[in-house]
């Protein structure tokens, strides 16, 4: 069983940084595959990044590639999303998920423990 908080949500300023906190605790969070994903009003659930129990492999969405930089510190059992250029379409809920990895890394299905989510919200 492992528990996932986020943290680091607010309300910025389009341009701005952000950098959300999920810190873990339960059994073996190193051993875990972790995911980032969110959900704006009205829209399903959107994968953003993920990475290896390891943090050695790194996988993104291509709407956030080259903005977003997910790490993970397996010493504070607790991963990172950090979001610079934010944009008003960033606007949602993020939540942190710990599970299995594999090839359907990008799909909730692989993902067996999720946060409460953090809200973002980016105003233009």
């Amino acid at each position: 069983q492992v528990q996932l908080v986020e943290s680091g949500g607010g309300l910025v300023q389009a341009g701005d940084s952000l950098r959300l906190s999920c810190a873990a605790s339960g059994h073996a969070f190193s051993s875990y595959a972790m995911g980032w994903f969110r959900q704006a009003p009205g829209k399903e659930r959107e994968f953003l990044a993920h990475t290896s129990w390891s943090g050695l492999t790194t996988y993104y969405a291509d709407s956030i590639k080259g903005r977003f930089t997910m790490s993970r510190d397996n010493a504070k059992n607790t991963v990172y999303l950090q979001m610079n250029s934010l944009k008003s379409e960033d606007t949602a809920v993020y939540y942190c998920a710990a599970g299995l990895g594999g090839k359907m890394y990008f799909s909730e299905d692989r993902y067996n423990y999720w946060g409460q989510g953090t809200q973002v919200t980016v105003s233009s």
